[in-house]
């Protein structure tokens, strides 16, 4: 298994539609950087987030999510009370191939104001928008800006096909098209 360098990658996005939208280089003059870069591609988060809020007392509890737990917000910007979480998701819409599998990590520019980005890794064969679960670690309110880059997917491929993806097994998430909740199968 090995990581991908640009020139798969871009060969796999404009022949086999694994990134769409899909932009061909480093956009970065006056926005936190994205699009295709040595070893990965930078995703860009899209303008609509879901942040978390304790105004109706909730609990976050992953097998039965109870949607009241945050707030809906389409913006150009996004602020992050201190100490708290919000979803969102990208702009590009991934479908990963059979032999490929992924690990998506926080651009630095966010991390060094200590907001951090997570994402599960893209299994082989599942496609749909990303959620993306930002984290505000500081006592301060953090913005987010839409529409620039968030994180950085890395592309491994492996030697040989994996014996069941995530299609293969109905993944829950498959396909998804929003910024998606917690499911239990």
């Amino acid at each position: 298994m090995g990581i991908k360098p640009d020139h798969w990658i871009r060969k796999m996005a404009l022949e086999e539609k694994m990134i769409e939208p899909f932009v061909e280089g480093q956009v970065s003059k006056g926005v936190i950087s994205y699009g295709l870069s040595s070893y990965g591609y930078d995703i860009r988060v899209s303008d609509e987030f879901k942040v978390f809020t304790n105004v109706h007392n909730s609990m976050v509890d992953p097998k039965n999510f109870d949607e009241k737990s945050f707030v809906d917000i389409k913006a150009p910007e996004c602020i992050i009370p201190p100490n708290s979480f919000a979803l969102a998701r990208t702009i590009e819409y991934f479908r990963i191939p059979r032999s490929t599998i992924t690990v998506c990590l926080g651009k630095s520019t966010y991390a060094r104001c200590g907001i951090i980005v997570n994402v599960t890794p893209f299994e082989p064969e599942w496609e749909g928008f990303v959620t993306l679960e930002i984290s505000n670690t500081t006592p301060i309110p953090a913005k987010i800006y839409a529409n620039e880059g968030i994180a950085q997917v890395l592309f491994f491929e492996a030697d040989e096909v994996c014996e069941t993806s995530y299609a293969d097994k109905k993944g829950k998430y498959q396909k998804q098209t929003g910024i998606t909740i917690p499911r239990i199968s």
